[in-house]
């Protein structure tokens, strides 16, 4: 096992400061080739941890980039400073991705601000562990699921009026909508939902030149994980997989890069691409 985190915790939904050792989400070492110049994109959850360092990397590839959050303003201004550095332009919406309303108003936001979308991104989520299956109240699974796939849905569906022909849409899934977890049932539920709505609307959009794919992490050290994990937990989390820790979400990034870029993957759509850290990948 190795890079171990010390035990630690937060309240949710987590910030990015406390955290040790810190996430490396700024893509520091990421050199931009304008694969993504001139284009809009919107990224929900994208103040912290894989939205952050999905939001840096568009910027260096010449993207323009909204930010839709839940009020974590202190991580979320550190993500726009560092998307302005790049020359780029950064829109904050902060407000809940669980409410309807909301939703469909980040597209208007966005369009109207930054003129124009072409990279929508749909990644926020959100978790609550378990010990066992009835300690799942109805209210928590409501919650999830409209966090976690009715947030895609609604996102989605206000942006289709503004993509076309050669516009991307990627979904944040998760190795747990692969295989399950015994802990995270809801959110399991919710993510394999992800994967089977990413392969229908692929499917649906292919004719309008829209490409949709996924991105499917195994364990990633973001702010979710101290604040919704007990400390013991979170000192073991990522240390299941072959290479004995949690990716950094600078790792996981580039895979939404190739996926928004057409010159790179204008073949790929419907496509969960699986990041895991050596696991097997389940089927």
């Amino acid at each position: 096992m190795t890079e171990q985190q010390p035990p630690q915790q937060q309240q949710p939904p987590g910030e990015t400061p406390p955290m040790r050792p810190q996430p490396r989400d700024t893509m520091a070492d990421y050199v931009g080739r304008d694969l993504l110049a001139g284009r809009v994109a919107l990224i929900t959850g994208g103040d912290s941890g894989i939205g952050r360092a999905v939001a840096i990397a568009f910027a260096k590839e010449g993207a323009d980039v909204a930010l839709a959050y839940l009020e974590e303003h202190e991580d979320a201004e550190e993500t726009a400073n560092h998307v302005r550095g790049q020359g780029r332009r950064c829109l904050l919406l902060p407000g809940d991705m669980g409410d309807a309303q909301h939703c469909r108003k980040l597209v208007e936001e966005t369009v109207g601000q930054l003129g124009g979308l072409n990279i929508l991104v749909n990644n926020v989520a959100t978790q609550i562990p378990v010990d066992e299956p009835d300690e799942i109240t109805e209210e928590q699974w409501l919650h999830t699921f409209d966090v976690n796939i009715h947030s895609f849905f609604r996102v989605t569906s206000a942006a289709l009026a503004h993509l076309g022909e050669g516009d991307v849409i990627v979904n944040c899934g998760s190795v747990n909508g692969l295989r399950g977890n015994k802990s995270l049932i809801d959110y399991s539920a919710t993510k394999g939902a992800v994967h089977s709505w990413t392969y229908a609307m692929a499917q649906a959009l292919a004719d309008r030149g829209i490409r949709v794919n996924c991105v499917a992490p195994g364990p990633v050290w973001t702010p979710l994980i101290p604040a919704t994990f007990g400390p013991e937990k979170v000192s073991e989390f990522g240390g299941n997989v072959p290479l004995g820790r949690p990716a950094h979400p600078d790792e996981i990034a580039p895979s939404f890069v190739f996926l928004a870029a057409n010159q790179l993957s204008s073949y790929y759509t419907g496509e969960v691409i699986a990041a895991l850290g050596g696991e097997t990948h389940p089927g």
